[in-house]
């Protein structure tokens, strides 16, 4: 593929996307529900892995820091910005656990999980899901066209329909940041 071919399939992508209104629905669902925790004094945990805990890392700065507005913090985290705590768990139970085990000590009812996975197959989200539905947590799980496993452990699945990786991450990064401005607008 050239240049221009791969930025007209990202350009697809989000074409997909913004012809879809059920997609969209789901999108301002989400919005409704992260301003909602918010409001009754809940947080926003984000997890991924590679590229998809890069978005993560990045989502929850833009709550917690700012993204249009001056305005005060809004409790959000990624979770694996704690490296001493993630290579810990990691080594002495399992790769697999890093964010059940956080979610289980951080995570209290009404408060929303964000797992982001292209293939919605990776175990150490899937379990972060299961362990945030026992306590109450609301998941929202940003992945690629099937929804993989985390499709039935999502309360709201924003499936990206598409199966290329890079062009998956650029949507959520752009789903992403559709959310968090209008979080924003909403509260402030």
């Amino acid at each position: 593929m050239n240049v221009s071919e791969i930025i007209q399939a990202s350009i697809d992508t989000k074409q997909r996307l913004l012809t879809d209104f059920t997609f969209l629905k789901r999108i301002e669902d989400v919005t409704q529900v992260v301003a909602g925790a918010f409001r009754a004094g809940n947080k926003v945990l984000f997890c991924g892995n590679g590229g998809s805990a890069a978005d993560a890392q990045h989502l929850a700065a833009e709550f917690s820091g700012r993204f249009y507005t001056d305005r005060d913090p809004l409790p959000s985290e990624a979770l694996h910005v704690n490296t001493s705590y993630l290579t810990a768990v990691a080594n002495d139970y399992s790769y697999d656990v890093v964010y059940s085990r956080l979610v289980k000590g951080m995570g209290k009812n009404g408060d929303v999980l964000v797992g982001l996975s292209t293939s919605g197959n990776s175990v150490n989200i899937i379990k972060a899901f299961e362990q945030a539905r026992q306590i109450g947590m609301i998941t929202v799980g940003f992945t690629g066209e099937s929804g993989g496993e985390m499709k039935n452990l999502s309360d709201y699945l924003l499936n990206v329909p598409s199966n290329d990786t890079p062009r998956i991450q650029e949507a959520h990064i752009m789903i992403g940041h559709i959310i968090c401005q209008l979080v924003e607008e909403q509260l402030f």
